[in-house]
């Protein structure tokens, strides 16, 4: 995919984000914050927070649990402040982890 489509695809998004009424504005702000993160990185829950001014890590985490954007808004980018690949509500493992890691993979 050419740069121009990644771009006309990144600002369709944050469109779809900014104009969203299912969302609220802190989880605006988090969707929208995560989207500043490159494909092939990753962010932990606990840095996210921090970008957007958050002193929780569980919030983001509870924010990007009900992310009806994913994987558009790519919440598998983000991980434990360990450096674990770990789902929003502490999973280390099970078929979300393995949709996380593959997510990942394909971004390489």
């Amino acid at each position: 995919m050419n740069n121009s489509l990644l771009n006309e695809k990144d600002l369709e998004i944050r469109e779809q984000v900014m104009r969203s009424t299912s969302i609220t504005d802190f989880q605006r702000r988090v969707y929208l914050e995560l989207l500043n993160v490159p494909a092939g990185t990753t962010i932990s829950y606990g840095e996210l927070a921090r970008r957007i001014g958050c002193r929780s890590a569980q919030a983001v985490g509870q924010a990007l649990k009900r992310n009806p954007f994913a994987p558009d808004v790519p919440c598998h980018r983000v991980i434990a402040s360990d450096g674990s690949i770990g789902g929003y509500s502490g999973q280390r493992d099970g078929k979300l982890i393995e949709r996380k890691k593959a997510l990942l993979e394909q971004e390489q």
